[in-house]
């Protein structure tokens, strides 16, 4: 189905024919409708789907075909994290250029004046408002938000919203909304607190399910069992293996990105690093240049294992083991975009052998496991459990696409 099948307001249709969007993705072909015909709406779909566009683009024709106040706030995204919140406004930016209409994007880790910016336009009215939970209290408890007006609300990336803890900010902010409204929720897995909050918040909603929750089989699954002290030395050598264009690296904590990032430059390697410690401007800037190619590998926390869209990545490795199966799907998820090819490397201690069998549970099958080049030293041998599978093969570094 063709984006001129939906009957989008014309200035729209200009900014869609901008961005060149053609034809819907399946998750846009089946929630469109849905929310142009007001229907409240819950839709599982993994990161890629072009479910942003799915949600923004029939809101954008109702607030321009339909009535509205101009001086209220009249659609809510609410985002799990800032990065998040950028995307799609810079996403609504596009599609958005040919109409009149307004949005801010409401974030946390910024300085002074960008909160009276956001002050103002809560105050004073605006169309969508795309906000992290936190941010949007900050501003409630203040007393000047106008969402009495307000018609459209939408839940972006809800599961990992409630793994952050942000369920009771949620439902406060809503307590501020009109009870009529038309409510979106999507989310990349449906947990029992998912289905919790849906049903406080939405009223008969259309139920879409885009793929269960499993990697594409398009990426190449391997995996090392490592001491600690292996696992920077194995970075360096897997990154001198083969060209690549971009390479996320993966860690779960602050700590290890830092540590990490700076070994590769002293390697004189392309790198930079996205954790919580760097302000707001840097992160922008640093994905930016990731984006754009100037930066061949960046070191991250799982703050960028969710909802960013970034194309063309030939590589992933998994520096530490994810927490659980559903991080892990989303971390390599990041290779393998629109039917591309991809690699994930997974660096596995004794310690995390546990966490990894259970990604590998969720996954249905063992991932494969290399060994690690002689010249490291001796690895560890794990249990039998983790071990089945696939017999080791040689290391050959990633596959080039």
């Amino acid at each position: 189905m063709d984006f001129i099948d939906f009957g989008f307001d014309d200035y729209l249709m200009d900014g869609i024919d901008a961005m060149g969007y053609v034809t819907a993705t399946p998750v846009q072909e089946q929630v469109i409708p849905y929310i142009i015909e007001g229907r409240d709406i819950i839709a599982a779909a993994q990161t890629g789907t072009g479910k942003t566009a799915a949600f923004l683009l029939p809101v954008i024709h109702k607030l321009l075909t339909q009535p509205h106040d101009a001086h209220k706030i009249n659609a809510m995204v609410i985002v799990p994290t800032r990065e998040l919140a950028v995307q799609i406004s810079q996403i609504l930016e596009g599609i958005s250029y040919y109409t009149s209409i307004s949005f801010i994007a409401v974030y946390g880790g910024t300085g002074g004046a960008l909160f009276a910016n956001e002050k103002k336009a809560l105050s004073s009215g605006v169309d969508i408002v795309i906000c992290t939970p936190g941010r949007m209290i900050s501003h409630l408890n203040m007393g000047y938000v106008k969402m009495d007006a307000l018609k459209y609300l939408v839940l972006d990336e809800a599961d990992r919203m409630l793994d952050m803890g942000f369920y009771e900010d949620i439902i406060k902010i809503i307590s501020y909304m009109p009870k009529q409204r038309q409510n979106l929720l999507f989310s990349a897995t449906m947990p029992p607190a998912i289905r919790k909050l849906a049903n406080t918040i939405l009223h008969k909603p259309a139920e879409i399910n885009i793929a269960i929750s499993k990697p594409p089989e398009q990426i190449v699954q391997e995996a090392f069992f490592v001491y600690d002290a292996q696992k920077i030395p194995l970075v360096k050598y897997v990154l001198q293996q083969k060209e690549f264009g971009s390479v996320l690296v993966f860690c779960s904590s602050k700590i290890n990105v830092k540590q990490l990032t700076e070994e590769l430059r002293r390697a004189k390697f392309s790198v930079d690093q996205i954790q919580s410690d760097l302000d707001q401007d840097k992160r922008e800037q640093v994905l930016l240049d990731f984006k754009s190619k100037k930066l061949k590998i960046l070191v991250a926390t799982d703050i960028l294992s969710r909802g960013i869209d970034i194309e063309d990545i030939d590589l992933v490795i998994n520096y530490d083991v994810p927490h659980d199966g559903e991080d892990y799907i989303h971390r390599i998820g990041r290779t393998a975009r629109a039917a591309t090819k991809g690699t994930a490397y997974t660096f596995i201690t004794g310690k995390e052998q546990y966490n990894f069998e259970k990604i590998e549970k969720l996954l249905g099958r063992p991932v494969t496991k290399l060994p690690v080049p002689e010249q490291f030293g001796p690895a560890p041998v794990m249990g039998a459990a983790a071990s089945r599978g696939p017999a080791k093969k040689k290391f050959k570094g990633p596959r080039k696409k």
